[in-house]
């Protein structure tokens, strides 16, 4: 088992040879699938749906494989799930599981090669979320890859309710998180609003550089099977790591982000010699943030326990070198703890 395990990280992660191929329908791999990664992406689906603002209800999963995320959709309130997929083994298996736990589960063939539209998959239907995890990097290699990702989610971005959410999620990988900003920025170019993770609303500053991409991260404390079974295959699972993007339906337009200086922390802790820096990614762009050891004081002292994904508010900063120094007047305000949604902030009939 540790040696499937090993192949699909291998084949999704590194040399790519399984990106794109039927391997849910090779029954070692789908074994693999179901004992290491699908509490993985199930783990991954119940951090990101936790930043919607709404619940869901009616929920299609499109390249649901055996239902990970479909499954954490219903733990997460959904009274109506349809799972979709061009593997009948993946699709079989899920209906399985939902019959072992009692949950309503709905399963539709769906191949995404074959050009059929999601309208007739749909037959009609709005979902207040449409989820793919794991999915769209491994869809049309080559050179028109990201336009033809980005007019998919918009395909599915239609089959939204008002006030509905198209969750993509993707591995955290620079390549594959890359190919998802630039997506990104061409549905922000056609007029769509992210939801999360993002609150900046032009082209996606990671792109800038490319050394630069966007994951989140989230601790976690791995069932013992998950643990014992990495352990064997070499993978370390004490954290689940991913890119994703929440899309509003198409006109919907942007939440209006909290008041003051706001950022999301888009990076892990940079400590050097006498100062603490991260990443931070806000309404005016993507800065750097510090705050050296000398300047520690009771108002900013959170700064030196912030994690990846964290939305803070910063007062009493400075511009330093290529970003924001904190000094020992600074303040900083967890706004939302990473997983949670931003607090909604709606202009006053003043417009302030």
């Amino acid at each position: 088992m540790a040696a499937a395990v090993e192949r699909l990280s291998r084949g999704l992660t590194r040399d790519r040879e399984l990106a794109g191929a039927r391997y849910m329908d090779e029954e070692r791999l789908l074994g693999a699938y179901l004992l290491f990664y699908w509490p993985v992406s199930y783990l991954q689906a119940r951090g990101t749906i936790s930043e919607l603002p709404r619940r869901a209800r009616s929920v299609l999963d499109l390249g649901s494989g055996p239902g990970p995320m479909a499954f954490a959709a219903l733990d997460a309130g959904a009274s109506e799930v349809i799972a979709a997929d061009r593997s009948a083994r993946a699709l079989a298996t899920a209906r399985a599981l939902g019959a072992d736990a009692g949950e309503p589960l709905g399963t539709r063939e769906w191949n995404p090669s074959r050009g059929r539209p999601l309208s007739e998959l749909a037959e009609g239907r709005r979902f207040d979320l449409v989820t793919m995890g794991h999915v769209v990097n491994e869809l049309f290699p080559g050179p028109e890859g990201d336009v033809r990702r980005a007019a998919l989610l918009e395909e599915a971005a239609a089959l939204l309710a008002p006030g509905g959410s198209l969750l993509v999620v993707e591995p955290a990988l620079r390549d594959t998180s890359r190919a998802l900003l630039r997506v990104r920025d061409l549905l922000v170019a056609r007029g769509f609003a992210v939801r999360a993770p993002c609150l900046f609303r032009g082209a996606c500053p990671a792109l800038v550089r490319e050394t630069d991409w966007c994951h989140a991260e989230r601790s976690i404390e791995p069932p013992q099977l998950v643990a014992q079974i990495g352990k064997a295959a070499g993978l370390r699972k004490e954290a689940v790591k991913m890119s994703y993007l929440v899309l509003a339906p198409k006109g919907e337009g942007w939440a209006e982000p909290p008041p003051g200086r706001v950022f999301r922390i888009v990076s892990e802790p940079l400590p050097s010699k006498g100062r603490l820096r991260y990443m931070g990614c806000g309404p005016e762009g993507r800065l750097g943030l510090s705050l050296q050891e000398k300047h520690v004081s009771d108002g900013n002292r959170r700064f030196e326990s912030l994690l990846r994904g964290d939305v803070v508010e910063v007062a009493g900063a400075e511009p330093r070198g290529d970003g924001l120094a904190l000094g020992e007047g600074s303040t900083v305000r967890v706004l939302a703890p990473a997983g949670r949604p931003v607090p909604p902030h709606e202009r006053s009939p003043h417009g302030t």
